[in-house]
C-alpha cells in the first residue's frame, strides 16, 4: 500500500517566531503585525481556505524574505492545490533557509516526486534520514521512494525502523508485512499482518493474509482469505483478486460469477473484463469470452493484454470477425510502433479471409507481418506466420527461411516443425520431412500434457494487472 505523499506533508516551524530582517526586527509593532497576518493565514490554511491562506502569505513575502515559516507554508499551500512548480520553489527556498531540518527535506521531496523529478527528491529524502535517522516520517517516506521503484530489499530495514518509532501506524505497518512477503519472510509477514489486524481488522489485511498463504502453498486458506477480503470490502481490487484466485486453480464457474459481480460493481474496469474474459474462454465459452474482451479493449484501447486473450478466442470463434478485426486495425493504428499491435491485425485480418470474408487481400496481410518483424525480428510467431503465408502464395523459396528463422528464435515451436516437415515433403526430402513431424508430433504430446501452461499465462495477467494498485 504506497500512500500518496502529498497528503503526508508535514508543516514545521514555530509559526510565532517570524524571521523579519533589517529594520522590521527593531520595530515591534511591525513585527507584531507581520505575526498578525502570518498567523490568519496559517488559520485559513488549517480551516482548508488554500487559496485565501496563498494570496496572504504572497502578500507577506516581499516584507519577509528570509522568513522560514513563510517560504515553507506557502509551499505546502502550493503543493495542496497542485501548483508542484511553485512549491518546489517555496519549499527549495525554505530548505536553503534551514539546512538542517529534516522536515523540510522531507517536504521538498515530496514536492519534488510531484513534479516528476524522482533522483532529486530520493535525494532530499535521503538528507531528511540523515538529519533525524530515528523519526518515523523520514524512515517511512525514503522507503516509500524505494518501494515505488521496486527496491523492496532497501525499503525493508527503513519499514522496520519507522515500525519500531511508531507501532501504531497502520500505512507503515502494512507496508512492512508486504515487504516481508515480497522478500520472502512470510512468517515475519504472517505476524505484521496479525498485530494490525488486532488494532484494525480490513479486507485489505485478509488479502494481504491470502497472498501469504498463497507463497507457502495453502491454497485453500488462501481462497477462504480472499472471499473473506472481498465480504468485508468489495472494492475493485479484492473482488478481481478471489476471482484471480479462483480462476488460477481452474474453479472456472465460481471464477466467471465473481468477475460477473465485479464488472457489474465496477462496469468501467477493463481488468475486470479482461479477467471475466480469460475465465470465459478458460470453460470454453469463447462468443462470451470475445464480448468480454472487446468491451474491455473500447475502455481502454491500448492494453495489451486484452489483445493477447481476444486473440485467442477469436481464433477458436471467427463469428465476430467484423468486431474483432476492427479493435484489432485500431490497436494498430494507435500503436503504429509496436510490433505485436501489426501482428495481431495481421493475423485477424487473415482469419477473415479464411472465413470467406474477402475484403481484405493478402498483401495487406503480408504487409503488416513484415512491418511488424521490422519493428521486431525476434518474435518467432511472426516469422512462422509470413511463411505460412508465402507458403499459401506457393512461393516456397521464400517460406523456407522465415520457417528456419522461427525456430531459430524457438526450438519448440511445434507448428514452425509441422510446416517445416510439410516444405521437405513437398521438395521430395522424406528424411527430413518425417524428422520435423516427429518432432511436431513429440512437442504437441508435451503441449497437451502442460496443462499448466494457460495457468502461467493467467498468473502472469494476475500479477500485472493487480501491480496497478499494489506494488
Amino acid at each position: 500500500m504506497i500512500t500518496d505523499l502529498r497528503s503526508r506533508l508535514i508543516l514545521a516551524g514555530s509559526f510565532a517566531l517570524i524571521a523579519v530582517s533589517g529594520a522590521a526586527q527593531n520595530a515591534s509593532t511591525h513585527a507584531q503585525g507581520i505575526d498578525q497576518e502570518f498567523q490568519a493565514a496559517v488559520a485559513n490554511y488549517h480551516a482548508g481556505r488554500l487559496a485565501e491562506a496563498g494570496a496572504e502569505l504572497k502578500a507577506l513575502l516581499p516584507r519577509t524574505p528570509k522568513s522560514f515559516e513563510v517560504h515553507e507554508l506557502l509551499g505546502l499551500i502550493d503543493a495542496a492545490q497542485s501548483q508542484d512548480v511553485e512549491a518546489v520553489e517555496q519549499l527549495r527556498a525554505a530548505v536553503q533557509l534551514k539546512p538542517d531540518s529534516a522536515t523540510a527535506h522531507t517536504n521538498l521531496a515530496t514536492a519534488l516526486a510531484h513534479q516528476g523529478l524522482r533522483a532529486e527528491a530520493e535525494a532530499q529524502a535521503e538528507q531528511a534520514l540523515a538529519l533525524a535517522p530515528n523519526d518515523y516520517d523520514a524512515n517511512h517516506d525514503l522507503a516509500e521512494f524505494y518501494i515505488q521503484s521496486n527496491r523492496i530489499a532497501q525499503a525493508l530495514p527503513l519499514l522496520e525502523a519507522a515500525q519500531r518509532a511508531r507501532p501504531d501506524a497502520y500505512s507503515n505497518g502494512y507496508d512492512l508485512a508486504l515487504a516481508y512477503l515480497l522478500t520472502g519472510k512470510t512468517q515475519q509477514a504472517r505476524q505484521q499482518v496479525d498485530s494490525l489486524a488486532s488494532q484494525k481488522d480490513t479486507g485489505e489485511l485478509h488479502a494481504l493474509l491470502g497472498r501469504i498463504d498463497e507463497q507457502e502453498g495453502k491454497f485453500i486458506d488462501a481462497a477462504n482469505e480472499f472471499e473473506a477480503a472481498a465480504h468485508q470490502d468489495p472494492s475493485e481490487d479484492n473482488l478481481f483478486i478471489w476471482a484471480s484466485d479462483l480462476l488460477l486453480h481452474r474453479a472456472y464457474v465460481p471464477a466467471i460469477e465473481v468477475f460477473r459481480a465485479a464488472s457489474a460493481r465496477y462496469p468501467q474496469s477493463p481488468r475486470v473484463l479482461i479477467g471475466l474474459g480469460m475465465a470465459l474462454f478458460s470453460r470454453g465459452e469463447y462468443e462470451d469470452s470475445i464480448q468480454a474482451l472487446l468491451k474491455a479493449a473500447d475502455l481502454n484501447p491500448k492494453d495489451p493484454r486484452c489483445y493477447l486473450f481476444l486473440s485467442k478466442a477469436y481464433l477458436l470463434s471467427p463469428s465476430q470477425a467484423r468486431n474483432v478485426i476492427e479493435r484489432f486495425r485500431r490497436y494498430a493504428e494507435l500503436e503504429p510502433g509496436n510490433a505485436m499491435a501489426q501482428y495481431y491485425y495481421a493475423v485477424s485480418l487473415w482469419k477473415g479471409i479464411r472465413t470467406g470474408d474477402t475484403s481484405v487481400d493478402s498483401h495487406t496481410v503480408e504487409s503488416l507481418l513484415e512491418k511488424a518483424i521490422a519493428l521486431d525480428g525476434s518474435l518467432a510467431e511472426t516469422h512462422l506466420q509470413l511463411g505460412i503465408l508465402y507458403s499459401d502464395q506457393r512461393h516456397y523459396d521464400k517460406a523456407l527461411p522465415e520457417y528456419q528463422r522461427a525456430l531459430q528464435l524457438d526450438q519448440n515451436l511445434a507448428d514452425a516443425h509441422y510446416r517445416l516437415g510439410q516444405y521437405y515433403a513437398h521438395a521430395g526430402d522424406k528424411e527430413k520431412s518425417q524428422q520435423e513431424l516427429d518432432l511436431f508430433r513429440k512437442l504437441q504430446e508435451e503441449r497437451l500434457a502442460a496443462v499448466d501452461r494457460q495457468r502461467a499465462e493467467v498468473q502472469q495477467f494476475v500479477v500485472a494487472a493487480g501491480s496497478s494498485s499494489k506494488p
